[in-house]
């Protein structure tokens, strides 16, 4: 009797340990370096990165962040080897290789430019005669990007938002798109008092736009993983949880927005 007794604990032993692992579930998200967004400096990761990972903690999911260039993140995410990759405008050929999550992030893409060596644009094509610059692996939307692709603009990618701006300062471009808030944040980190001064931006938005989070079709878990991500989410927006993320950053964004461009 007691052998079966010891038997049966044991047995229930292991299913309990079964079970406690089945429920401790990690996920890989592929990512670029982009803060104040996704911060590879930062202790949490940056805002969004710690938005993302307390809204899969509600759901049982341990989230790791694995920070890559951007086309690597995308293509190591659509062959799988990533649960998710973010975050990215909607564009229709990325369809073919991922699912979209609802709207995680509202972005605002302006040009940035030497205050020196004010720029006039209404319409992308008015940019053609810019020395441009471009990171590798952005979107800077369709109009923006299919210019680019006839050869209707000047362009030089290089591989991130500072390379940018060093090239801004010592004349090797003219200008270049980036999202409002990541380079205002580069200019405070990386630049010093006098370099950022020199720096503004055209007040006219190049893009406004929301991306999302991606998750690959090649993954069979992706629908329902996605559903549950959406679902949490939406419960952040309602209960506020999700503004307060944002809360002391568009503050901050605000007062450099006023300090860079005081016009």
């Amino acid at each position: 009797m007691k052998r079966y007794l010891t038997i049966a604990l044991v047995s229930l032993f292991t299913w309990t340990q079964t079970v406690t692992a089945d429920d401790t579930h990690e996920l890989s998200i592929a990512v670029g370096d982009w803060p104040p967004y996704f911060d590879q400096q930062a202790p949490d990761q940056g805002v969004v990165a710690r938005l993302l990972r307390d809204v899969f903690a509600e759901e049982g999911f341990e989230v790791s962040y694995h920070f890559l260039p951007w086309k690597r993140a995308y293509y190591e995410a659509a062959q799988g080897k990533h649960d998710a990759t973010a975050v990215w405008m909607h564009a229709p050929d990325r369809e073919q290789d991922f699912r979209f999550s609802d709207p995680v992030l509202k972005e605002r893409f302006v040009i940035f430019h030497l205050k020196d060596q004010p720029i006039q644009w209404s319409s992308v094509e008015d940019l053609s005669d810019l020395r441009l610059g471009g990171s590798i692996g952005y979107s800077y939307g369709q109009a923006f990007d299919e210019a680019v692709e006839n050869g209707e603009l000047d362009i030089e990618w290089v591989s991130s938002t500072l390379l940018n701006f060093r090239r801004l300062l010592f004349d090797r471009i003219d200008a270049f798109p980036e999202e409002i808030s990541v380079g205002h944040h580069i200019l405070r980190r990386e630049m010093t008092e006098s370099e950022a001064a020199m720096v503004t931006f055209h007040p006219q938005p190049l893009l406004e736009n929301e991306s999302f989070l991606m998750f690959p079709k090649t993954r069979p878990d992706t629908k329902q993983l996605m559903a549950r991500f959406n679902e949490r989410l939406q419960a952040f927006r309602d209960s506020g949880q999700y503004d307060r993320y944002f809360e002391s950053f568009s503050v901050s964004r605000a007062q450099s927005r006023q300090a860079t461009n005081p016009d």
